[in-house]
Parts: structure tokens; sequence; C-alpha cells
């Protein structure tokens, strides 16, 4: 398969990460909530590690990794941490059809932050795609 169908299929999968958690959120506190979902996702990222893996040792493959891959890793992790606290807070106060649109601000930071940060050039459709997507996330998030 190609990047793009792996993109695709993780938006299907963010979807349904919107519709189970508003669904999982509803009688719990949403911190809770983020631990559970965490604990599924840990098991299920290091399970598939361990089928991958082969003949390798877990430790030789750790410790082939370097220090600012690391680095970025952990910073990777708890920015998504930080992200999903704070998603599964809304979800719980908010109508799940207004919290995503308003998370999928997300894309259109990326594309600003690739371009200051990982020296990116803009195209027209990297500037415009982010402008849209900004405009869509203000229309289904805050007009009635």
């Amino acid at each position: 398969m190609t990047w793009p169908i792996y993109a695709v299929l993780s938006a299907l999968f963010a979807s349904l990460t919107a519709i189970f958690g508003k669904i999982g959120v509803q009688n719990i506190d949403s911190n809770l909530a983020v631990a559970i979902r965490t604990t599924v996702v840990l098991v299920f990222a290091w399970g598939l590690v361990l089928l991958q893996s082969g003949q390798t040792p877990l430790v030789l493959m750790l410790g082939a990794i370097p220090a600012r891959t690391w680095l970025f890793l952990v910073l990777s992790g708890l920015a998504t941490g930080g992200s999903w606290l704070f998603y599964y807070h809304a979800l719980q106060l908010g109508p799940a059809s207004r919290v995503a649109p308003i998370d999928k601000l997300s894309v259109a930071l990326t594309v600003a932050l690739a371009f200051v940060l990982l020296g990116e050039k803009p195209t027209f459709g990297s500037v415009a795609g982010g402008a849209l997507i900004t405009a869509g996330v203000l229309v289904a998030a805050f007009v009635k």
C-alpha cells in the first residue's frame, strides 16, 4: 500500500475514535477514559512490535535508537497525551460533531508548523487546503 491509503485509513480510524470515545466517556471521568484508551493502545502497539520483531531481541532494537530520536519520540508522546486528555474532556462536555472538527484544526496547524519548523515549502495546494480546513472547522463547529 502507498502512503495515501494509510492516511485514509488513519482518518477512518480517527473518526471511529471520536465516535467510540464519545460513547465511552459518557459515564466516567475523561482522564480515566484516556488512561484506559492509552493502556489499550500501549498493549496493541507493543504486541505489534513483538510480532514483527522476529528474531531480533527487543533490547537490541531499543538500544539502536539514537538519543535524538528518543527525545523527539518522547516529546511526541507527551504531545499525544496532552491532545488526548483535552480531546476526551472536550468530548465529555460537547457534541462530537462539533468537537471533532475543531480537533481537525491540527491539520492546518501541522501544515503551518511543517513550513516553519521542518522547512517544507509551501505550495498553493497546502496553503489553500489549510485555509479551507480552517474555514470548514469554523463552519462545522460554530455555525448553527
